[in-house]
C-alpha cells in the first residue's frame, strides 16, 4: 500500500461484500451492513446503485467485466472464513484476532462475537480511517474491540499484541484475510510460527494464500492476468505464495496441523446456485484452516 493512504484492496474488499449485500436475503452469501460505509467516490456510487431496483445484478456483471475473478473471490472466501468464525465461537473461542483486518467488520457483524475480546490488528493509516467509519456508523466502537495498530513489515507485531492485552492461555481464533500474498517469505514464517508458539493448544488460524505457480509462471490459471494487473496498478502486488501440494507439511514445521485448504473455485462449485451472477474464479486462491498442535497455553 502507498505511503499514507488506506489500503486500496481493503477498499475493493469492502466493495465486493456491499455488492453481495445488497442482493437479496434469500440469495446472498452473507450480509455486511457496514461494508458500504468504508467506501468512497466512485465506489460508494457503485455500492449504492447496487441497492436500487433492478440493478442488484447489473452492477457486480460490471464489475466482472472490468477485472473478471476477484469479486467472486472475495465473496466466496468471506463465506468459508464467515463459517470458520462462527464455528470457532460455538466452540468457545472467547479471544477473535484480526490479522490485517483492513475493513473486516465480523467483529460487527456475527453473531457471538460480542462475547469474545476481539484485537483489531492493521497498518495504522487502514486503521484510522477504518476507526472513524466504525465509530460514524455505530456511534462507537464496541468495548470488546482492541485497536493494534501494525506495519507488519517493520513492526513485532507479537509484542504489540501482547502490550494490548492478548493471553496467550485463552483459546484463540486468527483471522489472517488476503495478507500474505502481500508480504514476504520470512514475515510469513515469523507470524505463523509467533501463532503457533504463543497460542492455546486447539487454537485455530484461517488465513488466504494464493498459489506459487501463479508467482513463478509454473502453472497456468486461465483468467488470472487482468487479476493480477489490477492489484499491481492499485500499488499491491502479489508478492508471496504458498505450493497447496505442500502447505501440510509446511504447516506442521511451524507446529500447525492442516484442517482444510480450498481455492475459491472449488467453493464455487460447492455453493454455485447461491453465488448468482459471475463465473468462476481463477484457482490460484485459497483459504485454509490450521490449527495449533502445541502452544504456550497447552
Amino acid at each position: 500500500m502507498r505511503a499514507g493512504e488506506a489500503s486500496r484492496t481493503a477498499q475493493y474488499m469492502a466493495l465486493f461484500r456491499a455488492l453481495e449485500s445488497a442482493r437479496a436475503t434469500r440469495e446472498r452469501l452473507f450480509s455486511d451492513p457496514l461494508a458500504s460505509a468504508f467506501l468512497s467516490g466512485g465506489l460508494r456510487v457503485l455500492a449504492s446503485a447496487a441497492r436500487l431496483p433492478g440493478l442488484h445484478a447489473l452492477v457486480p456483471r460490471l464489475v466482472d467485466r472490468r477485472t473478471p475473478g476477484p469479486r467472486i473471490s472475495a465473496v466466496l472466501r468471506t463465506r468459508v472464513i464467515d463459517e470458520h468464525v462462527q464455528e470457532a465461537l460455538g466452540a468457545g473461542a472467547t479471544q477473535l484476532v484480526i490479522l490485517g483486518a483492513g475493513y473486516d467488520s465480523r467483529p460487527y457483524r456475527i453473531g457471538g462475537v460480542a462475547a469474545a475480546r476481539v484485537f483489531e490488528v492493521d497498518h495504522p493509516d487502514t486503521q484510522e480511517v477504518k476507526r472513524r467509519c466504525v465509530a460514524a456508523k455505530l456511534g462507537s466502537v464496541p468495548p470488546n474491540v482492541v485497536w493494534v495498530p501494525v506495519d507488519f513489515l517493520r513492526d513485532d507485531f507479537g509484542s504489540r499484541l501482547s502490550q494490548a492485552g492478548y493471553s496467550p492461555d485463552a483459546p484463540t481464533f486468527f483471522i489472517w484475510e488476503g495478507v500474505t500474498n502481500y508480504l514476504t517469505a520470512e514475515t510469513v514464517d515469523a507470524t505463523l510460527r509467533w501463532m503457533s508458539a504463543h497460542s492455546r493448544d486447539g487454537s485455530r488460524i484461517s488465513f488466504t494464500y494464493v498459489d506459487r505457480g501463479l508467482l513463478d509462471g509454473s502453472k497456468p490459471f486461465p483468467g488470472s492476468a487482468r487479476w493480477v494487473a489490477t492489484v499491481v496498478r492499485a500499488g499491491e502486488p502479489f508478492t508471496f505464495g504458498l505450493v497447496p501440494e505442500e502447505l501440510e507439511h509446511y504447516l506442521a514445521e511451524r507446529g500447525l496441523r492442516l484442517l482444510s485448504d480450498k481455492s475459491t473455485a472449488e467453493t464455487y462449485d460447492r455453493l454455485q446456485r447461491a453465488v448468482g451472477a459471475g463465473a468462476r474464479p481463477p484457482a490460484f486462491y485459497h483459504v485454509a484452516l490450521a490449527e495449533v498442535m502445541g502452544g504456550a497455553g497447552a
